[in-house]
């Protein structure tokens, strides 16, 4: 692995990202661009930002940006780590940043950066990777005794290969659709070494651990394509429209979102059979699988779910859920935004909104150009500011408020 540091100079009219929509009172500036395939992202105490890369750039996986006289302009970039990945966070004493197979940690010294960027150790290696929906996004819970992370499934309905008949049972789940735990503090974990905690959840790019409740929240993605195998029951519109993104809360090991045997459907509000398991699109089932916690137009692609803890912020984000959503509705012409859900007490609170809009720099009802930016990953800095990266443009936004 190598370091490379280079000027990231941005002339203060490449700032100020004014084709994004936010709220009356917010401020948006493009703190870095052309940086890469930046997935998911996390800010330190000192401020720095690091993102994870789902491809090389340079050789390396990891960008970090340091604004180092705190003007708001990130003067300084610098890349290391020589593997791909999605998942990537600070914790306590170290630096954790993921592959498509595991999870490696990297020692911060007594100033908060990495001691060695040529230097880290393995928690869990060895993890399925099938190529498809292999993001290996992780989180630890508020003891920071275990870190969870999301195996997703490379199979979308759990189907036979070639038929339109599920896998019965689905064997799939005994090594994805699921979020796996580990110990947080043992070196060199391997697969077998986890438990399943939640499992029927196809792919959770976004997962979080929400302190204020103690447990474990998902953002989960939702399978496809009903009408190709069952164009009795569905329609390819109805394809477009189900099922719902939901997401979901996990208190406890064992609990289940349900798939693939159910799908939720937010037109009937139900938990519906799915048809590679004797469904109709109007047979209820899942009586024991969990209820989702918020739904949402399917197909927008949720990767990443952030509770807002600061205090910048209005007194109605506090506590509040902040979603990067990756794709678009076509049912409601919506997409690649940051969407919100004000939350009390633990629950939501009121309807989920647009947060932050028009990423993809075109109209999505009447497009006149390609997207141009796809939100992935959210973070909180130290000050409160909210940061969005952007896989597909390589951007990385700074969204701060005043009265």
């Amino acid at each position: 692995m190598k370091k490379i540091f280079t000027l990231c100079l941005l002339a203060p009219s490449l700032l100020f990202a004014q084709d994004i929509k936010l709220p009356t009172g917010f401020s948006i500036s493009e703190i870095g661009k052309e940086l890469g395939a930046t997935r998911h992202i996390t800010v330190s105490k000192q401020g720095h930002v690091y993102a994870k890369l789902s491809k090389l750039k340079e050789g390396n996986g990891i960008v970090l940006l340091k604004d180092t006289d705190k003007d708001g302009v990130y003067e300084e970039k610098s890349m290391f780590g020589n593997y791909t990945g999605t998942g990537i966070g600070i914790d306590g004493d170290y630096f954790y940043a993921a592959s498509n197979k595991g999870v490696h940690r990297y020692a911060l010294n007594a100033q908060g950066e990495i001691a060695d960027v040529n230097a880290y150790e393995t928690i869990v290696d060895g993890l399925p990777d099938h190529g498809r929906d292999n993001a290996k996004p992780f989180v630890f819970d508020k003891d920071k005794k275990h870190i969870y992370v999301t195996i997703g499934s490379w199979n979308d309905p759990c189907r036979v290969p070639g038929t339109g008949k599920g896998m019965s049972p689905c064997a799939i789940l005994d090594s994805a659709g699921g979020i796996w735990q580990f110990d947080a503090n043992k070196l060199n974990q391997k697969f077998q070494d986890g438990v399943r905690y939640a499992t029927g959840l196809k792919n959770a790019v976004g997962i979080t651990w929400n302190t204020q409740t103690n447990s474990l929240f998902a953002m989960a993605h939702g399978r496809g394509q009903f009408h190709d195998f069952y164009p009795q029951y569905y329609t390819p519109q109805m394809s477009q429209e189900l099922p719902a993104e939901a997401m979901y809360e996990f208190k406890k090991a064992g609990d289940d979102a349900g798939w693939p045997y159910i799908y939720y459907d937010q037109k009937q509000n139900k938990k519906i059979v799915a048809p590679e398991y004797g469904g109709d699109g109007k047979k209820t089932g899942g009586e024991t699988a969990l209820d989702p916690t918020v739904t949402f137009p399917a197909h927008m692609g949720p990767n990443d779910l952030l509770f807002y803890t600061g205090n910048q912020f209005p007194a109605k984000y506090k506590n509040g859920a902040f979603i990067a959503f990756h794709g678009q509705s076509s049912e409601f012409k919506k997409g690649y935004l940051v969407g919100f859900v004000p939350f009390k007490n633990g629950k939501p609170s009121g309807k989920w909104e647009i947060f932050a809009d028009n990423f993809a720099g075109t109209d999505l009802v009447k497009p006149t150009g390609p997207i141009q930016h796809r939100p992935c990953g959210l973070a909180q800095g130290p000050d409160g500011s909210l940061y969005v990266s952007d896989d597909l443009g390589g951007s990385i936004y700074r969204i701060t408020y005043k009265k």
